[in-house]
C-alpha cells in the first residue's frame, strides 16, 4: 500500500500524553479502514504531530482520525519510503509507536539541512578542464562525506556543485560545516595552485510543508542561504542559531536577507568557524 505522512497543527502546545491517547484511538479504528499507523512524531512546544501511515488512500487516513477523535490532519501527503528514510532516519519507536531518538528522547521531527556549493565551479572547469575539475569535485566529496560520517549526518543527494545533507542535531550540523571548511582550508594550503573554495548554508525545520512539497520550505531555505553565503563562509538561519544557543560556537549577526523564492525575509548569522574550531 502507499505510504503517507500527515501533519496536525494544534495551534497550542501538546503533551506527549495527549498525542499518545489520540494515537491509541487511531489504532482502535485503523483496521476498519485498512490502515496501519506505523509511527508518530511529537513537537510538544510547537503543538505539531506527524503520523507515518500505511494506507490505501488519503481518504482512509482522514476517516480514521475523523472517527477516532475528530482531530483531522492539516495536510496528508504521499511519500516515497526511500525519501522518508533519508530525512527521518531509522530511529527506534516506543511501545506505542512514538518516534524516539537514539538517546530515548521523543523525536520532534525537526531536522537540520546543510548545503555545500563549490564557488565558481564553471570557471574552474574552464581553467582546469574536465579532468582537473573532476579531481577537485572528488576531493570535495571526500571531505564532505568524511565530515558527515564523523558528525552523524546523512547525505541526501549530490547537487552537481555540492552536497545536501540532513542532521538530527543542529549543533552537529554546525560542527560538520566547520570541519568541512577547516579541511578545505588545509587542502588549499597544501595545494596553493588549486582554488577550491566553498560556501555552506544551514537551516532547520519540520519535514512537512505546504503544497504537497515534502520537506520543501526548510530545504529550500537552506539552499537559498547557501547561495547567499560568501566564499569560505558558513551562513545559518536564525532557527539554527537559536537551536545552538549555549554551545561553544562563535556567531555574528548579518541582519535580514531577501532570499529568492522565500516569502519572509530571513535573519542570517555567520559562523566564525576559525574561532569556533578548537
Amino acid at each position: 500500500m502507499p505510504l503517507f505522512m500527515d501533519l496536525h497543527r494544534f495551534g497550542t502546545s501538546i503533551s506527549k500524553e495527549e498525542a499518545e491517547m489520540a494515537h491509541i484511538k487511531d489504532l482502535e479504528v485503523q483496521k476498519k479502514y485498512g490502515v496501519k499507523y506505523l509511527r508518530y512524531w511529537v513537537n510538544e512546544e510547537e503543538g505539531t504531530v506527524f503520523c507515518l501511515i500505511d494506507a490505501p488512500s488519503k481518504e482512509a487516513c482522514h476517516a480514521v482520525h475523523d472517527e477516532a477523535h475528530g482531530n483531522l490532519a492539516t495536510e496528508i501527503i504521499e511519500v516515497d519510503y526511500d525519501d522518508y528514510s533519508l530525512y527521518m532516519s531509522e530511529e527506534k519507536s516506543g511501545s506505542m509507536g512514538e518516534a524516539l531518538l537514539s538517546n530515548g528522547q521523543l523525536d520532534s521531527a525537526v531536522r537540520t539541512f546543510l548545503f555545500t556549493d563549490i564557488v565558481d565551479s564553471t570557471a574552474m572547469t574552464q581553467d582546469l578542464g574536465d579532468a582537473g575539475s573532476y579531481l577537485i569535485l572528488k576531493r570535495h566529496n571526500e571531505i564532505v562525506r568524511n565530515a558527515l560520517q564523523e558528525q552523524g549526518g546523512t547525505e541526501v543527494k549530490h547537487t552537481g556543485d555540492g552536497i545536501m545533507a540532513c542532521f538530527l542535531s543542529a549543533s552537529r550540523a554546525v560542527c560538520c560545516a566547520i570541519d568541512i571548511q577547516v579541511s578545505i582550508k588545509k587542502f588549499r594550503e597544501k595545494y596553493s595552485n588549486i582554488p577550491l573554495h566553498l560556501r555552506i548554508g544551514l537551516n532547520a525545520g519540520e519535514p512537512v510543508s505546504e503544497n504537497d512539497d515534502f520537506f520543501g520550505v526548510a530545504v529550500q531555505t537552506a539552499s537559498r542561504i547557501c547561495n547567499h553565503a560568501d566564499p569560505d563562509k558558513i551562513f545559518i538561519s536564525n532557527v539554527v542559531h537559536d537551536l545552538c544557543l549555549g554551545k561553544s560556537f562563535s556567531f555574528s549577526e548579518l541582519g535580514t536577507a531577501e532570499l529568492k523564492g522565500i516569502a519572509i525575509p530571513q535573519t542570517l548569522y555567520e559562523v566564525q568557524w576559525e574561532e569556533s574550531y578548537f
